[in-house]
């Protein structure tokens, strides 16, 4: 079996997306130039921005059409991130909530990508 560990997500502009991640990971990123930017994570995970203007082959959508899902400890850090995510001036797309998987809320990043923050059940 082939286990996914890298999560590409294609971006108008790199370093900018760059610095947001940067800031939001509290993580710099391991490798950047201007059409790419690497982070490595913890779990060994890597997380590429690239520009999607010079992918190859060519990229023909844009961000929304899936999530970066950050699992929390409990529904109050939750609702912490959430105020801390709000201060910084983020968009949302959905305020904390509860579902049938746990307490959660839905942020968007420069390019639109969706970033969910959950506490599961």
């Amino acid at each position: 079996m082939i286990t996914p560990r890298y999560i590409l997500l294609f971006v108008e502009d790199p370093a900018l997306s760059a610095r947001f991640y940067e800031f939001l990971l509290d993580l710099a990123p391991l490798e950047q130039s201007p059409t790419f930017a690497l982070f490595v994570l913890e779990d060994g995970y890597k997380l590429g921005l690239w520009s999607r203007h010079s992918a190859k082959p060519a990229v023909s959508v844009t961000g929304g059409g899936m999530e970066l899902a950050f699992a929390v400890d409990s529904g109050e850090e939750v609702d912490a991130l959430y105020r801390k995510w709000s201060s910084l001036g983020l968009s949302f797309v959905q305020t904390p909530t509860e579902l049938d998987f746990g307490r959660t809320f839905v942020a968007l990043d420069p390019d639109d990508h969706r970033l969910r923050v959950f506490f599961p059940r």
